[in-house]
């Protein structure tokens, strides 16, 4: 698909999935071991497989049109904390992807990349609040950041098959 409209279908199915996987996300029943807030992040695989795979502003791109799906469905909170969690996530896990001498595995960049996704929903809900109260709240942020990173990261590398017929 190297034609521009190749490319436009291509992120238009890509965008179509992450929406799905939301949606079959949100439909799931809220998990007991899960700290208030915190989900696994289905729809943000498809945001890692654009940026591993594809390029840069193909990611960020998936990133803004999921933001803005999540305010027309969720309203202006949740797309300002979709927006500022999606786009640190893809800018610290571009970073970490041209840290070559690291060698960091794609595992390593997912649960960078989901850590950094909390802390920018952090910043921006304690700008919202107009307290840093919800501060106190960053531990749980961080670990659930790593647990979901790890899991996300593992769902990414097990569908990598039907991501292949996407890019075809």
């Amino acid at each position: 698909m190297n034609s521009k409209a190749g490319k436009v279908a291509r992120m238009g199915l890509l965008f179509a999935l992450s929406m799905v996987l939301s949606l079959v996300e949100g439909a799931l029943p809220a998990l007991p071991m899960l700290p208030p807030g915190m989900k696994l992040g289905l729809s943000n695989v498809v945001v890692m497989y654009c940026l591993f795979f594809l390029n840069a502003p193909c990611a960020y791109v998936l990133a803004v049109l999921k933001a803005l799906f999540v305010f027309l469905a969720r309203g202006f909170t949740a797309g300002l904390l979709s927006l500022c969690g999606g786009l640190l996530s893809v800018t610290v896990m571009l970073l970490c992807l041209q840290l070559k001498r690291l060698n960091l595995t794609y595992l390593s960049i997912s649960i960078a990349g989901a850590v950094c996704h909390n802390l920018g929903q952090t910043a921006a809900a304690s700008l919202l609040l107009g307290s840093g109260m919800v501060l106190y709240y960053l531990p749980v942020v961080l670990c659930s950041g790593v647990v979901m990173g790890l899991l996300t990261g593992l769902v990414l590398k097990a569908s990598m098959p039907l991501f292949q017929h996407i890019q075809r």
